[in-house]
């Protein structure tokens, strides 16, 4: 589904390559939407409260919605020494800023240049709608073994923390973008991981092929009659079909996708509230707005000046 997962796209995401040596341990408090782990060497242990601590060894990708503080440390018993908070300032537990003490020059940080323990974060500032309709499908912590990915990509990022070419923070970006979206996938292909109705229905070859219509050209004026003749086959059976699979209509399901489209696009102050209304599919403002308001509970412009969390994305913090 790749119109959704477009939306992971990282645009300026804080990137850094921690190295450590034990004892250590981080307290992360940033308030991120979603973090990414990526394991280079060594092992770390990841703990929340009331969770299980989760184990992740060279080669593991972690993604950890931001929804609650973690840890991240040598072993569950160490105490944390350093906590990270909004913005990635770092500061010791009794409030001494520690981020240029830690650092260890380009994009790297830890206390130990050559420690045993290495691994990679990217973090995602701002969730997004269209994020959410992935990110809320996942628990807290989804963690891919070095055994369930491809290697490449994991070491093309790696080696790319030690560049200082120009665009490099652009080049990051996607790498931690291609990370990330490799492991949502991989996620949902597995047996049993409750993937979303919508997710699992782009196998059909009917509504896969009208989801893909709806994600790709939400602009166009579908009506059930255009999206069934789209596909050769009838009203009646789309509507029965798409429903069975997905869990909604396929009207209702085009309205509630426009207006996430819509909450991520007014997130962009340079496009008018008219032009977001005309790529969604609404060539009328008025009719715009009143859909809008019916799905997120306020007008496009008091929405924007608002700056609020999109409903269904996941609350940074």
């Amino acid at each position: 589904m790749s119109a959704i997962l477009d939306g992971h796209r990282a645009r300026g995401a804080f990137v850094l390559r921690c190295v450590m040596a034990p004892p250590w341990s981080v307290r992360i408090e940033d308030r991120a939407a979603v973090g990414l782990l990526v394991m280079v060497r060594g092992h770390a242990v990841l703990l929340r409260d009331g969770d299980e601590p989760v184990r992740l060894d060279a080669g593991d990708v972690a993604i950890v919605k931001g929804t609650r503080p973690y840890t991240l440390a040598d072993a569950p018993g160490t105490p944390a020494s350093v906590v990270v908070g909004p913005g990635q300032r770092c500061r010791t537990l009794d409030g001494a800023e520690v981020s240029a003490t830690l650092g260890l020059g380009l994009r790297s940080w830890g206390n130990s240049p050559d420690g045993p323990c290495a691994f990679l974060t990217g973090t995602y500032e701002l969730p997004g709608q269209v994020t959410g309709r992935l990110l809320t499908a996942i628990p807290d912590v989804v963690v891919r073994t070095g055994a369930e990915r491809d290697a490449a990509v994991v070491r093309v990022l790696a080696d790319e923390f030690a560049r200082d070419a120009p665009g490099q923070d652009v080049v990051l970006d996607r790498l931690v973008d291609l990370v990330l979206v490799g492991t949502l996938r991989a996620w949902f292909a597995r047996p049993g991981s409750r993937a979303p109705a919508w997710w699992r229905a782009q196998e059909d070859q009917v509504v896969g092929d009208v989801l893909r219509l709806m994600h790709d050209r939400p602009d166009q004026p579908w009506t059930l009659s255009s999206l069934a003749a789209a596909v050769a086959v009838s009203r009646a059976t789309l509507a029965r079909r798409f429903t069975t699979l997905v869990g909604q209509p396929p009207m209702a399901y085009l309205t509630e996708w426009r207006m996430s489209l819509a909450a991520d696009l007014l997130g962009d102050p340079t496009v008018s509230v008219e032009t977001v209304a005309r790529q969604v599919g609404y060539a009328n403002p008025f009719a715009f707005s009143t859909a809008f308001r019916r799905r997120h509970g306020t007008a496009p412009r008091a929405f924007r000046q608002a700056g609020r969390l999109p409903d269904g994305a996941p609350a940074a913090g």
